[in-house]
């Protein structure tokens, strides 16, 4: 399990680092709301601790980003200030769960630990970004709330790329994780997929908001767009 800490107090950094890795997690920390945007939005990890007060950028607008672009990674809000209003607004942008300072680090890794086990059901099985909603477990997809007859291969491919908002993929990555196989310099069956993914989604919706949301970087692979 990988967590992002964002928090620019070194003291509560380092406790909250050292609690987590006791209990095996991978501990990615940054000190400033910039940094921590970035990192956010382009990583991949199981869940985000975030405090509310930090330089560059305050935590509730990244959040308020975060969520605004699809990502659906869990988020626990820390914050100095106990106000109700506080709380009000970090769970009504799409916060997880909040706590407030100071508090014991074996509660956050509880809370955590609680929140994970939740959300590894409906959150996890159900992807939305934009007009795009993925179902894991009917295993179906609608664009425009419509929907798009997928094969299996084309699924697997939506769903790995959906993940991961505004992420680049090489086509290495593609094969190796949707086709389960080596990369052939070859093949062209990542594009030709692709395609036909384009194709099917192109038939539903009018206007700029139906184009496909996979973009091809040239030169890289392939990447889902953040909608808005």
């Amino acid at each position: 399990m990988k967590v992002l800490l964002v928090e620019d107090e070194q003291k509560i950094a380092g406790f909250v680092s050292a609690g987590f890795k006791e209990q095996g997690f991978a501990v990615e920390h940054c000190d400033n709301g910039i940094d921590g945007y970035d990192r956010a939005s382009t990583g991949v990890y199981d869940a985000i601790v975030l405090d509310i007060m930090l330089p560059g950028r305050d935590g509730l607008s990244i959040l308020k980003s975060l969520r605004k672009a699809g990502n659906v990674t869990p988020i626990i809000l820390l914050t100095a200030r106990n106000e109700l209003d506080d709380r009000i607004d970090g769970l009504s942008l799409g916060a997880d769960d909040y706590l407030a300072k100071p508090f014991f680090v074996e509660e956050l890794i509880a809370r955590v630990q609680a929140l994970l086990r939740r959300v590894s059901g409906e959150r996890q099985n159900v992807l939305t970004v934009g007009e795009l909603r993925l179902d894991r477990i009917g295993r179906e997809v609608t664009w425009h709330s419509q929907s798009v007859d997928l094969t299996g291969r084309e699924f697997n491919l939506v769903e790995y790329l959906m993940r991961s908002p505004g992420r680049v993929f090489t086509r290495t990555q593609i094969l190796e994780h949707v086709w389960d196989y080596d990369f052939d310099p070859s093949t062209n069956v990542v594009d030709v997929c692709i395609q036909r993914i384009r194709k099917k989604m192109s038939s539903i919706g009018a206007g700029a908001d139906s184009e496909s949301p996979i973009e091809s970087v040239r030169g890289v692979g392939y990447r889902f767009r953040k909608l808005p």
